[in-house]
């Protein structure tokens, strides 16, 4: 079980590590159109008709965003199926883009072409002479058809519906599910730290910024900078806590958190798993509960410190953030306290 769990894992970082520069690239334009010009203005000018150089950077950037499904879908595939699978991959994440399913029918469409193909590839024995013609012909043709006809006859309709009303309930969002929503978003963050668990968050926050609803993205990123900024605290503020490695790691940690680079915390919590994964996963919660609360939109998939200027209520959000980082800097050196306890006991045993 666990060896398939971690197939898996491997199998969705493939697909979104591939998709991150797409969103990346188109997150960063979009925002710098809407930053500097009339959103409402920008989207409704036809570039090919009129140039405006703010619409043309939202054209540019609105088309690699709309790549985000398709490559995380190919990319999965081809992970499993190598590259036989990308083309019935991306055919199904475009799919999911025009039935409405999203990222979650992205992945399912990425793994359903993923596993028919590699099927495909073992079940069959042919003659040497067309074995050429499998990999570019038969495997790409075959995996296309079943893929896209299950995306638009079994699993679209469903997971497009799963997605309208998850969307539904984020726009209209009150204070107290906002908050909880912040929670949950916040400890999926810091759980794994940059890994599925995380990525889940991120890939969704990412997903409702072409929807127009920027809370989560912005709740997203703020409990995405806490847990390297909390521990880079924590090796500051008690560095008798920390050995040389890991105060050193403390400063790398710093200028990873305000890059949105969340595996800075990585190093600690491998040393220390059972206090440090605890404390950046409330202090993460907190952070992402605060930005909920204080209404802190983003339209920036990434950037950390470095995109403020295009945060909605950026002092509230920078607050949120530097409560969420004390809260994991004061766990991690409370839980360390008890370190010389632990030893003294389990050597008295």
């Amino acid at each position: 079980m666990a060896s398939k769990a971690t197939e898996l894992r491997q199998q969705l970082m493939t697909g979104v590590s591939y998709m991150i520069p797409f969103v990346t690239a188109g997150g960063v334009l979009i925002a710098l159109a809407f930053a500097f010009a009339d959103p409402i203005a920008v989207v409704g000018i036809n570039v090919y008709e009129t140039f405006d150089f703010w619409a043309l950077l939202f054209k540019i950037g609105a088309t690699a965003f709309g790549m985000l499904v398709p490559i995380l879908a190919g990319y999965i595939a081809y992970s499993i199926a190598d590259r036989p699978g990308i083309a019935p991959g991306i055919v199904g994440g475009l799919l999911s883009n025009e039935i409405g399913a999203g990222f979650l029918g992205g992945i399912i469409a990425g793994l359903i072409a993923g596993y028919f193909v590699k099927w495909l590839k073992g079940a069959f024995q042919v003659p040497k002479g067309v074995a050429g013609l499998m990999p570019v012909l038969v495997w790409p043709l075959l995996g296309t058809f079943v893929t896209g006809s299950l995306m638009i006859v079994v699993v679209g309709k469903p997971v497009a519906s799963l997605n309208a009303a998850m969307e539904s309930a984020l726009g209209n969002l009150q204070t107290g599910s906002a908050v909880i929503f912040g929670i949950v978003v916040g400890l999926m963050m810091a759980f794994d730290m940059g890994g599925p668990v995380n990525k889940a968050a991120y890939v969704f926050a990412t997903g409702l910024l072409a929807s127009g609803i920027l809370e989560p993205m912005a709740a997203v990123m703020a409990a995405g900078m806490t847990p390297p900024l909390g521990l880079a605290l924590a090796t500051f503020v008690r560095p008798k806590s920390f050995n040389e490695e890991e105060r050193e790691a403390g400063k790398a940690a710093a200028v990873m958190g305000i890059s949105f680079i969340t595996e800075g915390a990585i190093p600690f919590a491998a040393a220390d798993p059972g206090r440090v994964i605890p404390s950046i996963m409330v202090g993460s919660a907190v952070a992402g509960a605060l930005s909920m609360a204080f209404g802190a939109t983003l339209n920036a998939p990434h950037g950390g410190i470095f995109v403020a200027a295009l945060v909605g209520n950026v002092a509230l959000y920078l607050l949120a953030i530097a409560i969420g980082t004390a809260v994991t800097a004061a766990m991690v050196v409370l839980l360390k306290g008890y370190k010389s306890a632990d030893v003294a006991l389990e050597a008295a045993i």
